[in-house]
């Protein structure tokens, strides 16, 4: 059997993890969280790599969402609540990985994966696509991945997704803001490649200060969150990479990162 999660990287530095569970649907199970975590953790250290594509090898389903075996079988309850802190330290890795993070949705996001989708810092859909939380009629709610709705979706809005458990379209998921991008199914692979290539062409440094600022300070109060960039700021104006940049704009060249 195939892993979990396949890993590869272009030469663009593009690195994409592709869930390849089809016959579950992708279900999150702990064996794929585990491995999804682990590509992570991979594709964090591996210099080649400037952005990270989620993908998955099922064109019809991105992820249906957690395990529902796993959530109704007989296993001991401390044995089950010793396992949920996948979830966390999956998300909470996707905002302090350093390098921007694409969901290439080219099938249904469900469940936990619309969470998932909501952690990721671009994502891309196709057409047609649905995203949303049906746990709730199978009597689960989406306990984990309600922060990350509200923290994405409006008050209302985010509770009705929670609570009747009607997905939306992936048009409806651009109106309400956390889809960037709805593109035919003929133009979406090419564009979660155009947008990885775009993006793998900026300064990796400079992308990763600006991700962990965007992590530290995304819940602070608007006069916390200042006091909190402006070092930032200063340590970017000591990089090389940000003298390059503006050196390449003035010469109308593209840039050499130095990324140091």
């Amino acid at each position: 059997m195939n892993a979990p999660v396949r890993y590869e990287v272009d030469e663009y530095g593009v690195g994409t993890l592709t869930l390849d569970r089809p016959e579950s649907r992708n279900a999150l199970s702990d064996e794929v969280l585990d491995a999804l975590l682990a590509a992570l953790e991979r594709a964090r250290a591996d210099s080649a790599v400037r952005v990270v594509v989620l993908a998955s090898a099922d064109d019809r389903v991105f992820s249906a969402g957690g395990d529902l075996k796993a959530f109704a079988s007989d296993a001991p309850t401390i044995e089950k609540y010793a396992g949920l802190d996948r979830f966390p330290r999956l998300f909470t890795l996707l905002g302090e990985l350093g390098k921007p993070v694409i969901c290439a949705a080219g099938g249904d996001v469900l469940a936990g994966a619309f969470g998932l989708a909501l952690a990721c810092d671009l994502v891309i859909a196709r057409r047609g696509v649905r995203f949303g939380c049906p746990e709730i009629n199978v009597g689960v709610f989406p306990f984990m991945i309600s922060a990350l709705i509200y923290r994405s979706i409006d008050r209302m809005k985010a509770n009705e997704l929670m609570m009747l458990g009607d997905p939306v379209d992936a048009d409806d998921a651009a109106r309400l803001g956390f889809v960037n991008v709805v593109v035919e199914a003929e133009d979406f692979d090419t564009t979660v490649r155009d947008w990885a290539r775009k993006v793998a062409a900026k300064s990796p440094l400079l992308m990763r200060l600006g991700k962990e600022a965007l992590a530290a300070t995304r819940d602070l109060a608007l006069p916390e969150a200042l006091d909190a960039l402006r070092p930032r700021l200063a340590l970017a104006f000591t990089t090389e990479d940000i003298k390059e940049g503006v050196a390449a704009f003035r010469e109308k060249r593209d840039p050499v990162w130095r990324m140091r």
